[in-house]
């Protein structure tokens, strides 16, 4: 049996984000002959659990996000000494400046998914975008597996460092809930995600300020003044609803299941988990245009680069062009996008 030990996330049962629904999921799927343990934070649970869809449990006590997600890798790398695992697996690059060391005193595989280039995002300063510049090139040089979740940045990697890498994106199919009832499609479009700059959240909202269309935009408005900013500016349209985070599955999956499409404005980060959700929906999917998401969506999707270019998506494209969209988005993601295809392609990485 292989033992695996997974560092870099909050933890299990899944609270966050992308990370923490990955290894919610490969523990979920796992096969017979895995053994994982999780590492996790103690700041985000009260019921602190030993054991969870087969999986061991350990608490770090530091927060697994901000300035402590790196003493909080680092400490789990050095409890991974004593337990030996047969893999290390490391999901971001927060505390590779340890993996060095790691690597002199462990005979773990260390197989390393480097995230979405978090160096580039807007919203880091100067200092901190050099220190994530370095833990990836150290995550890169001492790890000896690669995983990318977008070719766009399997690309990077391999021409930054000239390294191979595996590409293995996210599963969406746990967005989709059968025995709920959700009632006919509506008239609104519908967008999801964290407000910040990078994810061109602006560039939406102008779009559907000038235009009839209705939107509903899911976000954590109130988390920045750059939210709460746009929050009050475009919460006067009659067209714009703004609505606080939802964590409620059946009505995220009932949000979804009655939109008539899905905008999706990021432009970092790689194969971003929200979009691989909505795929599974067959709604005709909006994306920034960005190589991220034009490889995630196989070039099938409509795509904008202004708030004009989407408005005029928005509100001309064809019954019949929406149609074949749906479709297509639909059939990418029962191919690429389930669970059951993205544990085997990890499990693979670990042999």
């Amino acid at each position: 049996m292989k033992k695996i030990a997974v560092i870099g996330t909050v933890g299990i049962p899944a609270c966050y984000g992308g990370f923490e629904s990955l290894v919610e999921n490969l523990t979920s799927y796992s096969s017979y002959n895995v053994k994982y343990h999780v590492f996790c934070s103690s700041k985000s649970y009260a019921e602190k659990l030993t054991e969870y869809n087969g999986a061991s449990l350990s608490y770090i006590p530091l927060s697994a996000n901000g300035i402590q997600s790196i003493p909080y890798d680092i400490c789990s790398l050095i409890y991974c000494l004593f337990k030996r695992p047969d893999v290390t697996l490391i999901l971001g690059v927060s505390g590779c400046l340890f993996l060095p060391i790691y690597r002199l005193f462990s005979n773990s595989k260390i197989v390393t998914n480097i995230d979405g280039l978090e160096w580039k995002r807007e919203k880091w300063g100067s200092l901190a975008k050099r220190f994530l510049k370095l833990s990836e090139m150290i995550a890169v040089k001492f790890s000896d597996v690669i995983i990318t979740d977008n070719k766009a940045i399997g690309d990077y990697v391999d021409a930054e460092y000239s390294k191979s890498n595996v590409v293995i994106a996210y599963g969406g199919d746990h967005a989709i809930i059968n025995d709920v009832d959700i009632g006919p499609v509506e008239d609104y479009f519908l967008s999801l995600c964290r407000i910040e700059p990078e994810n061109n959240i602006q560039m939406i909202l102008e779009a559907f300020s000038n235009c009839q269309q209705k939107l509903k935009f899911v976000g954590n408005w109130d988390a920045s003044e750059f939210g709460r900013e746009l929050k009050k500016k475009f919460s006067v349209y009659h067209n714009i609803q703004i609505l606080d985070p939802i964590y409620d599955i059946n009505l995220l999956y009932k949000l979804r299941s009655q939109c008539k499409g899905y905008i999706h404005g990021h432009s970092a980060g790689g194969t971003n988990p929200s979009l691989v959700e909505a795929m599974h929906f067959e709604k005709p999917i909006f994306a920034f245009n960005c190589n991220f998401n034009q490889y995630s969506t196989e070039n099938k999707a409509l795509y904008f680069s202004s708030s004009q270019e989407l408005n005029d998506k928005i509100s001309f494209a064809t019954t019949d062009e929406l149609a074949i969209i749906s479709t297509d988005m639909k059939d990418i993601a029962e191919k690429r996008y389930t669970w059951r295809v993205i544990n085997k392609m990890y499990e693979e990485t670990y042999l």
